[in-house]
């Protein structure tokens, strides 16, 4: 059987990737920190931001289509092989987190079922027994991926289609039930004490809109398992559109059936609060068995975008060498052996913490958005330097303002606790420089270790003083 995906297949993986459990939480999710005002222009910059992005994406896939590693690839051609690795280093995280906040909130969805006031199973997706079944969900998922990338693309192809049927059927629903004036009654939440101004309420929305968009590169990432170059470029900018339409909708729409106070305060997944109260106690069902099907789907598609970093790394000398290794599936086996043992782990550290959905949302979006600038840095670096259309000028440097903005938006304090994420990733590092035979470190890669070395000091410090900047 050929490993090689087509425009369906990769189309697929980018949907599969964005849409997991984070769609069905939105409307809490936006109405808790932002008025609808606030809301919809976050939309609007999210929305410009990552469609420079995606078409940052398909301009380096023509430019230089000699380079396989996607997001990390073009951040050590850009910016040399120690910002390469911690590219790599934090998507792969970022990746890894995800799976584990999916195996939180498929658990945490089952809670709606089988959950009383007196007896709790599931809870919050971190209960024993939740962890046991994820554990187990682990381990399924990584037997199928042995078996190789195209068996598992299908089955990712098979969910991604039945994970947008409730979706589909919500914005209907919502739009026959969408009133006008509930949407813009205290547009801008300035009749509400104490709330945040409106670029305050805008800023708080965009670690939530980048969480719910990471996987738009899914199928550049994968994109030495492509049949085309070109498919990579156009599944990048269709699974894009469609799911920035598929977000919009599901979160505007709610807003124009339950007030923003109200919305605020309801449980997750708040779709199935509002899908119930318009159609019932099917409304639940839907949403509840959607969301599972979603979150499995996304899992695998993570699953999948997770081990393929290692291996695309190691095969461009950032990743030790152990990692490029593929069994006869043309499976990266121990590449997805490092992914499921680091999951488990996380899961166990999640149990014993008792972390919830949210709290791995945060760090998961943190940990991709270096990655996500050094891309539209490195386009921009080209298009200067090569003299490259003023188009790909501009793109470059909206992709890159966007970038910078994020980080802005994101706060120093979370900016902090993901540079304390990379540190650990050093001692990868230095395996494949003793692999390579190099020894000592240039000037500038010893400033950005020791910039690194102090942002990590002071989130400890943050950390044990419980201070939060």
């Amino acid at each position: 059987m050929s490993n090689k995906l087509d425009l369906k297949a990769l189309t697929a993986l980018v949907i599969g990737s964005m849409i997991g459990a984070g769609v069905f939480s939105l409307p809490q999710n936006m109405a808790a920190v932002a008025s609808p005002g606030a809301v919809t222009i976050g939309w609007a910059i999210t929305g410009f931001g990552m469609i420079c992005l995606a078409l940052t994406f398909q301009q380096l896939i023509q430019i230089k289509p000699e380079i396989k590693g996607g997001v990390f690839g073009y951040a050590q051609a850009g910016f040399g092989d120690l910002i390469g690795f911690f590219s790599a280093w934090g998507y792969w995280l970022s990746a890894t987190v995800a799976n584990v906040s999916y195996l939180v909130i498929v658990f945490s969805t089952l809670g709606l079922f089988f959950d009383t006031s007196t007896f709790t199973l599931f809870g919050n997706g971190n209960t024993l027994f939740s962890v046991a079944m994820s554990s187990i969900l682990i381990w399924l998922v990584h037997t199928l991926v042995l078996r190789g990338v195209q068996t598992a693309a299908i089955v990712n192809y098979i969910t991604t289609i039945a994970k947008l049927i409730p979706i589909i059927v919500f914005i209907i629903v919502a739009l026959f039930a969408f009133h006008w004036h509930t949407f813009t009654f205290d547009f801008t939440g300035a009749n509400i004490p104490g709330e945040a101004s409106l670029f305050e309420q805008i800023k708080q929305t965009m670690l939530i809109t980048v969480w719910v968009f990471i996987g738009v590169e899914g199928a550049v990432v994968v994109s030495s398992r492509a049949k085309s170059n070109a498919d990579v470029g156009r599944a990048t900018i269709l699974g894009l559109l469609i799911c920035l339409f598929l977000y919009v909708s599901v979160t505007l729409l709610s807003m124009g059936v339950v007030s923003t106070p109200e919305l605020a305060k309801y449980q997750n997944p708040s779709t199935a609060k509002i899908l119930e109260a318009l159609i019932g106690e099917a409304g639940v069902v839907m949403i509840g068995v959607g969301l599972i099907i979603s979150v499995s789907g996304a899992y695998l598609s993570w699953t999948l975008l997770a081990t393929e970093t290692p291996y695309t790394a190691a095969r461009d000398g950032m990743f030790p060498k152990c990692f490029g290794k593929v069994n006869k599936n043309g499976t990266p086996y121990n590449s997805l052996w490092l992914t499921s043992i680091v999951i488990q782990l996380c899961l166990f550290v999640m149990y014993a913490i008792g972390g919830g959905y949210d709290d791995l949302l945060t760090i998961a979006s943190e940990m991709i958005l270096v990655p996500y600038l050094l891309v539209g840095g490195y386009l921009m670096k080209v298009a200067y330097g090569e003299g490259l259309s003023t188009k790909v000028k501009l793109v470059s440097s909206l992709a890159t303002i966007y970038g910078i903005w994020l980080l802005y938006a994101s706060g120093i304090h979370h900016l902090l606790l993901a540079a304390l994420l990379y540190i650990p990733g050093i001692i990868f590092y230095m395996i494949v420089r003793k692999e390579k035979g190099e020894h000592g470190f240039s000037k500038g890669n010893k400033i950005v270790l020791g910039f690194l070395a102090l942002a990590g000091f002071v989130a400890v410090y943050l950390l044990i003083k419980g201070v939060t900047l």
